[in-house]
């Protein structure tokens, strides 16, 4: 046989199965033995195409001669039902545990089927039931996820859409002598995946974070410029910071929308979580004090007192990691270019926003008129004050800030001019906000320490068993400590119901006590002898 009929023979092979094959030929094999014009070189053409032997097809021949059916008899087997699917949730996606299952069932229960080998078992599970979801009933939605296949978006254009997202550093840093774990909050180009926009905060961000980072990333100066500009859209997954109603108001006066995403769906926003891989993986996980950190027997890390950076340090090398993403790593996709290079590339128009209406990007405003009087202008109770305001009492101005900046705010005239900035008048000095702060943390350090307390004497403790036996409680107190308990909690519920509450005493025998009226004789009650 020369080569290119064994390079025919093996893309026969290749392309038909036995069934397969035995369904594509038949058909023709009855219709030449009808028309007796089948010969052995028809079989064994047949045969050599997919794989078996000569006796084999003859055989399918016969059958079919008989039945008149081209395909094999279908067999009874074990399938995975509902029930063996539910068993498999139950069990963990343990087959052996299912097939001792079945088996106490059928020993049980006589007029239940044999239950199949575990090999059967472990068949019909690979036949009938995909990877994803033999690990969904073992692990559940997200082991199932792992499997999915998701399609790319089709390419787009710079600024045609961005993505949103907060990521929780695990990585702990210090602050005012208080290790804490700061959040990041930012944006990134889906085109040319160039970061546009960071904000960091050491708690969980709110919407003066995502206002901070829209605003640089709207902003096309440095340090992330020149990328930048007014998005097509925005996609973010369900973040309230993200979705509340100054943001929105922010982004709407430009005609940006903001898609809310459904939750637990990081597929659907790519590029962001990509990116909260990324800086994980590149940056975060160098980092002294990070939280993932291998552990040594016991879950001790191997230097428990290692020094933990400042938030400054920490914010200073995120953002030289950004720049060295924006400016020198090549991501795939880009075509060995950078993610700025990509952006300069890119021909697509931008759109700028306008020097004085970024630098009021996304204040509060409640819409109430206020009037500048000689303390200034009031706001939630304090007052605010400013040079320019000299001369200025019975102005009439409305009054913008940032979404929890309360020591600043900008007051603009009816007409929208922006008249200046106000500070806040009488502010507390460092000191005093210092000793503020150590009695709210003693506050909270005593409640912490009073709800323990309360938890072990709710705590009960039980005497071991060796039978299927209810435990008795273990714990004994004297009369005189329930007693003493009991004084306690009702003395405590007084002083919560009413903490000017003065209890009753008893009264002294100097005084003198009214004598009641007689039975017989009704009490006279009209208001002039009352009176």
């Amino acid at each position: 046989m020369n080569d290119s009929s064994a390079g025919t023979q093996g893309a026969g092979k290749a392309v038909f199965t036995a069934r397969s094959g035995r369904l594509a030929a038949l058909p023709r094999l009855l219709s030449l033995d009808q028309s007796g014009e089948l010969t052995s070189a028809h079989v064994k053409l047949v045969a050599t195409a997919v794989g078996r032997s000569e006796r084999a097809v003859w055989r399918w021949v016969a059958k079919a001669r008989a039945t008149g059916h081209v395909d094999a008899a279908s067999r009874t087997r074990f399938s995975v039902t509902p029930e063996i699917r539910r068993l498999l949730v139950l069990w963990g996606g343990n087959a052996s545990a299912v097939h001792r299952e079945l088996k106490q069932r059928a020993l049980a229960d006589p007029r239940l089927p044999a239950a199949p080998s575990l090999s059967t078992i472990h068949r019909a599970l690979r036949r009938d039931l995909t990877l994803g979801e033999r690990a969904g009933l073992a692990r559940g939605e997200a082991a199932r996820r792992a499997f999915d296949v998701f399609a790319q978006r089709p390419p787009a254009h710079r600024n045609a859409a961005w993505e949103g997202d907060h990521k929780c550093v695990p990585v702990r840093v210090l602050l005012e002598d208080q290790l804490m774990q700061p959040w990041v909050t930012w944006f990134i180009d889906c085109r040319t995946k160039v970061v546009t926009g960071v904000a960091v905060t050491p708690h969980a961000p709110s919407a003066d974070a995502v206002l901070a980072a829209l605003r640089m990333a709207l902003d096309r100066a440095e340090p992330f410029g020149p990328a930048g500009g007014l998005p097509g859209l925005i996609r973010v997954d369900r973040g309230k910071e993200f979705l509340c109603a100054t943001v929105a108001s922010a982004l709407g006066a430009f005609a940006v929308p903001v898609v809310d995403l459904p939750a637990y769906s990081p597929h659907l926003k790519g590029t962001i979580e990509a990116l909260n891989g990324a800086v994980e993986d590149m940056l975060f996980v160098s980092m002294p004090r990070y939280v993932h950190r291998q552990t040594l027997t016991g879950g001790r890390t191997a230097d428990p007192n290692e020094p933990a950076l400042s938030f400054e340090a920490f914010v200073e090398l995120l953002l030289k990691w950004v720049h060295w993403w924006n400016t020198e790593h090549q991501p795939r996709g880009l075509g060995g270019r950078t993610p700025m290079e990509a952006w300069s590339c890119d021909p697509t128009p931008l759109h700028d926003v306008p020097a004085e209406q970024l630098a009021h990007f996304g204040l509060e405003d409640d819409g109430r008129t206020r009037t500048i009087t000689t303390q200034g202008v009031r706001l939630r109770n304090r007052h605010y004050i400013a040079p320019w305001m000299v001369g200025q009492a019975g102005v009439r101005v409305a009054v913008r800030h940032l979404p929890h900046h309360d020591m600043t705010i900008e007051v603009f005239g009816l007409d929208g001019a922006h008249l200046g900035s106000a500070v806040l008048a009488e502010a507390a000095s460092e000191e005093q906000v210092k000793k503020v702060r150590n009695a709210r943390t003693a506050k909270a350090r005593r409640l912490r320490a009073d709800m323990k307390a309360a938890a072990r004497l709710r705590r009960e403790r039980f005497e071991a068993v060796t039978t299927a036996a209810p435990p008795e409680r273990l714990g004994a107190l004297t009369e005189a400590e329930a007693e003493a308990e009991l004084a306690d909690s009702a003395a405590a519920g007084l002083r919560r119901a009413d903490p000017d509450y003065i209890p009753h005493q008893p009264v002294p025998d100097g005084w003198a006590r009214p004598i009641p009226p007689a039975a017989d004789e009704p009490e006279d009650d009209t208001p002039e002898e009352n009176a």
